[in-house]
């Protein structure tokens, strides 16, 4: 199998971004990408960089760990996208910009504890488990109020909005559905009084449906690097 090229990759991705911003009448400065490096080795993760790119998302603590030391100094974000594990909520406050997939008072007041001083608050979304899989991580969409308005008395933690991935559906407007009940939700928060930005919702392949419902932050893995590695 010929190597990815990244830098390619990247390009693409990008231009899809910015026609399907101007399809749907959004900002493109109000879109950020998140390119989902996990698995990837670090000499991908320098090739991306040296395109411009300066968030990356991770899933597994250790494997990222490694990639957020061998790279400190050049200006990164790093962001956590996978499960949280109480024994490792250290180690996340400790090292990275975003968690994304909080879902529990527990997991907050914890970040909020060893987040260091020197360091600014912790951002923070709330995973929602929008298509209500019994399997899948994330509260109901019913508890996300009560939780984000717990989440607000956390002075190490910055709450910035909504996270999920929704069920695979099979067209294009199934796809926006659960897009747009988070966008829903997200402005529900924003009416209660709760300040909040962040729409972080749109894989690889559901990018244009989350843009078309106004996700602020899409998450690409494979449409950047190709299929995993491990």
């Amino acid at each position: 199998m010929p190597p990815v090229d990244i830098t390619h990759h990247l390009h693409l991705v990008r231009t899809h971004i910015l026609n399907v911003a101007r399809e749907y009448q959004r900002d493109l400065s109000h879109i950020q990408l998140l390119a989902v490096s996990k698995t990837q080795p670090i000499s991908a993760i320098e090739t991306a960089v040296a395109s411009g790119q300066k968030d990356f998302g991770e899933n597994y603590l250790q494997d990222a760990l490694e990639k957020i030391t061998a790279l400190q100094g050049r200006g990164l974000q790093w962001h956590f996208i996978g499960a949280i594990q109480s024994n490792k909520t250290r180690a996340l406050a400790e090292h990275f910009d975003w968690v994304e997939t909080l879902a529990s008072l527990k997991h907050a007041k914890r970040l909020n504890e060893q987040r260091p001083e020197q360091l600014p608050p912790l951002n923070v979304c709330l995973q929602v488990n929008i298509s209500a899989e019994p399997q899948k991580a994330g509260i109901e969409a019913s508890h996300t109020l009560d939780l984000a308005q717990e989440i607000l008395s956390l002075p190490r933690l910055r709450l910035r909005g909504l996270m999920s991935i929704p069920a695979p559906s099979t067209t294009f407007e199934q796809q926006r559905l659960p897009h747009r009940a988070l966008a829903q939700l997200l402005q529900h928060l924003q009416a209660q009084g709760v300040d909040v930005d962040t729409l972080s919702m749109g894989m690889s392949g559901d990018l244009t449906a989350a843009i078309a419902e106004g996700s602020t932050q899409v998450r690409i893995g494979t449409a950047i690097f190709g299929a995993r590695l491990k």
